[in-house]
């Protein structure tokens, strides 16, 4: 057994230029996600590029599917522009406002079955930078880039993450077809 094998993914050799491709497109998207939010606000680009990383490694999980990285996103603006309007004195308090920020997003994309876990990073990054016509639109056209990618080149895009239950075949069968 080579040294690598034991650190590599067995799908990787046979699949790389998915892997290459992939992650390529997800580099360019957040290339363009920053140069739209001028790197004002990097937690939330930061947030986005996890988006990036779900739909670009993981194609076919429901958390890459339209509905929920439009709508995460979407709950986690509304939730962090409406934290980011408290103004307590306190830091403490500052703090329990983005926390809350975060919950709340939460519970709402569960609520609304538009769960999409880096959405709760836009709603921290908008609680804490405060609501900007070009965060809202860095956010947005973010969001929407990655799902027209993804929709777009959803025949050719490949799921980079084993599922849990098929970790185990993949062992006994390194092309990853069911046993």
């Amino acid at each position: 057994m080579r040294p690598f094998d034991r650190v590599l993914d067995r799908r990787v050799r046979p699949f790389w230029p998915s892997y290459v491709l992939q992650s390529v497109l997800a580099a360019a998207s957040i290339f363009v996600v920053l140069v739209a939010l001028h790197r004002q606000n990097l937690v939330v680009a930061a947030s986005l590029a996890a988006t990036a990383f779900t739909v670009f490694t993981m194609p076919g999980s429901m958390t890459a599917s339209a509905r929920n990285v439009i709508g995460g996103h979407v709950v986690g603006l509304a939730f962090g522009s409406v934290f980011a309007l408290a103004s307590p004195q306190s830091p403490f308090l500052h703090d329990a406002m983005y926390a809350l920020a975060v919950g709340c997003a939460m519970f709402v994309m569960a609520a609304t079955n538009t769960e999409h876990p880096p959405a709760a990073g836009t709603a921290l990054g908008v609680a804490m930078a405060g609501l900007a016509w070009r965060l809202l639109l860095g956010v947005l056209l973010g969001a929407v880039l990655l799902v027209l990618i993804h929709r777009l080149l959803r025949p050719v895009l490949r799921d980079l993450v084993a599922a849990p239950e098929l970790a185990g075949q993949e062992k006994d069968n390194p092309d990853g077809a069911a046993s």
